[in-house]
């Protein structure tokens, strides 16, 4: 493959993009990878169309390898396929919905795991016919509320998403297993940075499951990881170990005068200068209400969670812990309708009376001693005991995570990073299954029910994934694999620069190299070098004032390594570099 940039269908940009906020965009943008259309949306001119195809050539390379069959539905599907799953609902407004002519309801494709239950179940009827992997990459949609970061959150964006379809639990493992070793090779092959790490189900579904995060500063999940045991997780699905039952007997209940406290700050002020308590934050007992909203009903509960007063609630991780429900600010005019909560002053002691529903966090243990509201404005309670004073209805674990903080493993301090999810895989289960009434007819003649993993890859994230990794003051540096040529060929400016520029790249192009080449008349050297550098091929090549003494430059793109060569050699010494 050789491109001409004299007819290549691109323009270079000097300046970043006013809404760009991360180098991914503004580099790809620059560079003339991609063209913003809509908030969320972009094109893909020539070179991004090549980094994206392959990046998908390696995923699809690894899929196959594993026994995967490639498929590929509609991005448009109707309604019905969802409702049968209540997903339909559940996603609430993340689902483009729209109607045809006739009032029926669709939506575009977010995922595609009904899709593929209903097709298996269409072909498929036997034992003998399992087990089975069906995959496709296709564009995806939905309807980000704030899409930003380029082509990193987008509206629309290329995925791979594959489905595993086994007879039994130990078939599932395998498949899963299977997909696991393939995402490492995948990842592994982009030369991406990345870490595996526990993480929720969510809307998906089903149990085991795993996220694949490129550690990355503008990275929108946190992570954490233990350097000790290796265990890291999604800071969603961290888990955090409860201390033993306290078992020492606790002084009676006490109402404290507490007067202008309504913050954990100004309490822990009053009662150690008041009241002589000596507490810090983490004695105090915070109680924070939210809404939780049915996702397609009326339906609104109002639920009552208690964390130690030195942490806040993570709205991310409970917004997992809730899901589908979805969790919303308890606003003034909500604390009016419910004159039994005193906003500032709530304490557990009475929320059973309420009939409200509370949880609490896991260090909140039976016996454990707490001061909290005594549910009168000015007034805290000291020594109010889990399960002596209040009786919580279960855990739930949406505190704050914090670096330092233990390991649920092995109890070692934890590190926290910011990360982007590349890749998610979960063994699903039955749900789609089940819905589906997707079951294969057993040696015995009986029904057995089948189940399902479910596995994605960012196609599209990958390609900005590798830009934040991979990219300095001065553009980008894509690994060979990816790039949209294996040498970016420079004739700086004189017409016999250009001319050499392009017997070379002609050259290297029939030895079987993919080849950019600058041939472009009367533009500097100055921007033709910016150019190479903004570009990213992974070898440089610069035919210019060197060339009268017979020499040429040869650049490593990634290291900044330079080096003048002979020109006799340099169609041997750049292919060599290629193919190391």
């Amino acid at each position: 493959m050789l491109l001409r940039m004299s007819t290549l269908f691109l323009r270079t940009l000097r300046e970043d993009p006013a809404d760009a906020e991360v180098p991914s965009h503004k580099l790809l943008v620059r560079a003339g990878y991609v063209r913003r259309v809509a908030p969320g949306i972009y094109s893909w001119l020539p070179l991004g169309k090549i980094v994206l195809e392959n990046v998908a050539r390696v995923v699809r390379e690894e899929m196959n390898r594993i026994g995967g069959q490639e498929v590929l539905f509609p991005a448009l599907l109707p309604r019905e396929y969802y409702e049968a799953t209540g997903r339909w609902t559940e996603y609430g407004d993340t689902l483009f919905r729209l109607k045809d002519r006739k009032g029926s309801d669709y939506l575009l494709g977010p995922t595609h795991e009904e899709m593929f239950t209903d097709m298996v179940k269409g072909e498929y009827s036997s034992y003998k016919d399992y087990p089975v992997t069906l995959y496709q990459i296709q564009t995806k949609y939905r309807d980000e509320a704030r899409p930003r970061a380029g082509i990193l959150r987008g509206r629309e964006f290329v995925m791979k998403d594959s489905y595993s379809f086994d007879l039994d639990d130990d078939g599932l493992k395998h498949s899963y297993e299977q997909h696991r070793e393939a995402y490492i090779r995948i990842f592994d092959r982009l030369g991406i940075d990345y870490r595996i790490c526990f993480a929720m189900s969510g809307a998906m579904g089903g149990s085991a499951s795993e996220e694949f995060l490129a550690p990355c500063p503008t990275g929108e999940d946190t992570f954490v990881a233990c350097h000790n045991c290796g265990y890291a997780a999604n800071a969603e699905a961290v888990t955090t170990p409860a201390p033993p039952a306290v078992t020492a007997e606790q002084p009676a209940l006490r109402v404290l005068d507490t007067p202008d406290t309504p913050t954990i700050e100004s309490l822990v002020e009053y009662v150690n200068e008041h009241h002589g308590l000596g507490i810090t934050a983490a004695d105090t007992l915070k109680n924070i209400v939210v809404k939780v909203r049915t996702p397609g009903s009326d339906k609104v509960e109002v639920l009552v969670i208690g964390v130690p007063g030195d942490r806040e609630v993570d709205f991310k991780r409970l917004e997992a812990a809730l899901t589908p429900g979805v969790p919303e600010i308890f606003e003034a005019e909500d604390f009016a309708r419910n004159p039994g909560l005193v906003r500032g002053y709530i304490g557990p002691q009475v929320l059973a009376s309420l009939g409200l529903t509370y949880l609490v966090d896991p260090r909140v243990v039976a016996g454990s001693a707490w001061i909290t509201g005594a549910n009168e404005p000015g007034k805290h309670a000291a020594h109010v005991v889990a399960g002596r004073d209040f009786q919580p209805a279960g855990t739930i674990d949406v505190a704050e995570i914090r670096a330092g903080d233990s390991c649920p493993r092995c109890a070692h301090p934890l590190s926290i990073d910011r990360g982007i999810e590349i890749g998610h895989i979960f063994q699903l289960g039955r749900k789609y299954a089940d819905a589906a009434g997707l079951d294969a007819l057993g040696p015995d003649g009986k029904p057995i029910r089948v189940t399902m993993g479910s596995y994605g890859v960012g196609v599209s994230r990958a390609v900005a994934v590798m830009v934040e990794q991979r990219h300095d003051a001065l553009g980008v540096a894509w690994p060979r694999e990816i790039a949209p040529a294996d040498v970016h060929i420079v004739g700086t400016g004189k017409e016999n620069q250009i001319e050499v520029a392009t017997q070379i790249a002609e050259e290297l192009e029939a030895r079987g190299l993919r080849v950019l080449v600058d041939d472009r008349p009367g533009v500097s050297p100055g921007v033709k070098f910016k150019d190479s550098e903004l570009l990213g091929m992974p070898t440089v090549l610069i035919v210019g004032r060197g060339l009268a003494q017979g020499v040429v430059e040869l650049r490593d793109r990634a290291t900044g390594v330079k080096e003048e060569i002979p020109l006799a050699e340099a169609v041997e010494r750049v292919f060599a570099a290629c193919r190391a």
